[in-house]
């Protein structure tokens, strides 16, 4: 290799030949380093601008808003039991998503087809796919379950405003309408058995009577059949084997224990239920009418306590006054209690053959019990005045 010019210093063109030749040059080494790597960030990013590109399209054609610009309101239900398909594919139709297959794959890429619950949203075609999917999985924000209280006592119209009043029903007219026939439960035992007895078909509800009264867990979406065949259920199994050999030694029915046990709930407290069938129990043996009140306040609607010789006289196979035996049928749901009253009756006061009751307390519902007419006479006579007072203080006179 040739030297430097020693005077110079500068490289004679031999040696610039030799440096060009071997690289020596730093630029030319500085350049080998970074080609691949500007080689590799323009690839890369042109990569990339694709895939972005590429992610916007399929984002704007499955994912992104329907209309971003619309935000009003569409209200969109998923029914219980509704699968992943008819979801997607009723929210394609409502126009909430641009493809109703996609949402399914993407529901169940991220795990969430299963979570989907039912209920009542607000939606809107300016939410994305992925928001939709996260409210429904969400919930509408309402409980799924909650728990309903059947009071002893009511009837199956109070049953049906109870359950309007919680928003479980919409409105009552289902509830009654299949209250009112019972055609559609003739699968239980004791309905079978009832819809055969005479007179079915005058009774103001077939099913009065056998709505058990008890606290239910049941769903907020469930429908009126779907209740009633639960209370009846619950009926079934509180009934026992023994109770219907109960009857069978009193020569009745379990469609007349339940009719008697309901008037035994409306007639009395609980302290008072076995004293309250002793009396209905000792006048049906005596071939005496039972006339009793609630029986007569089922047909006519009132709640006094001093009914009127207009109510008394209403025309009603319900109307125990004029006519002997129990009325056409249940006034009321009764409790178990009530039933296993109308079974075991007061043993005592069926001895000493207690004929008569009336309120001493309308109040505390404390009941006057007597054997003859003539004392039974003397106590309404005593109690009528606090009957009288009660029905003025609860605006029930003129």
């Amino acid at each position: 290799m040739a030297k430097k010019n020693k005077r110079s210093g500068r490289l004679t063109e031999h040696e610039l030949h030799e440096r060009r030749r071997f690289g020596f040059f730093w630029y030319d080494w500085l350049w080998r380093v970074i080609r691949p790597a500007l080689v590799f960030l323009a690839s890369f990013t042109i990569v990339c601008g694709l895939v972005y590109t590429g992610y916007q399209r399929i984002d704007a054609m499955f994912f992104a808003p329907v209309d971003a610009s619309d935000t009003s309101t569409v209200e969109f239900e998923v029914a219980s039991g509704s699968s992943l398909s008819t979801v997607s594919r009723r929210l394609e139709e409502a126009g909430l998503i641009h493809n109703h297959s996609v949402f399914k794959y993407m529901a169940d890429f991220m795990g969430m087809g299963q979570k989907i619950q039912s209920g009542d949203y607000t939606l809107s075609r300016s939410m994305r796919a992925t928001q939709i999917l996260d409210q429904l999985v969400s919930g509408d924000g309402k409980p799924l379950t909650t728990n309903i209280t059947i009071i002893p006592g009511w009837t199956v119209e109070d049953i049906a405003a109870y359950l309007v009043e919680l928003d479980i029903l919409d409105d009552a007219e289902e509830f009654l309408a299949l209250c009112r026939t019972g055609e559609s439960y003739s699968g239980y035992y004791f309905i079978e058995e009832m819809m055969k007895t005479a007179g079915v078909e005058d009774r103001l509800y077939a099913l009065e009577g056998y709505l058990s009264p008890n606290t239910y867990e049941i769903y907020t979406n469930s429908s009126a059949d779907t209740i009633i065949k639960r209370l009846l259920s619950q009926t079934e199994a509180a009934y026992s084997l023994s109770y219907d050999e109960r009857a069978q030694e009193l020569g009745m029915t379990m469609d007349e224990v339940f009719t008697l046990a309901s008037m035994i709930e409306k007639e009395a407290k609980t302290a008072d239920f076995s004293k309250v069938s002793a009396v209905f129990h000792n006048r049906l043996n005596a071939d005496m009418t039972l006339g009793s009140d609630v029986t007569v306040k089922y047909v006519s609607g009132s709640q006094k306590m001093v009914l009127s010789s207009s109510d008394l006289s209403v025309d009603s196979p319900y109307n125990t006054y004029q006519r002997k035996g129990l009325p056409l049928g249940p006034i009321c749901n009764p409790s178990m209690d009530a039933v296993v009253a109308a079974l075991y009756p007061d043993e005592q006061y069926v001895a000493q053959k207690y004929l008569y009751f009336c309120s001493k307390d309308p109040d505390s519902g404390e009941l006057y019990f007597s054997r003859t007419q003539e004392e039974h006479d003397a106590a309404v006579a005593m109690y009528r005045p606090l009957w009288e007072e009660y029905d003025r203080n609860r605006g029930l006179t003129p």
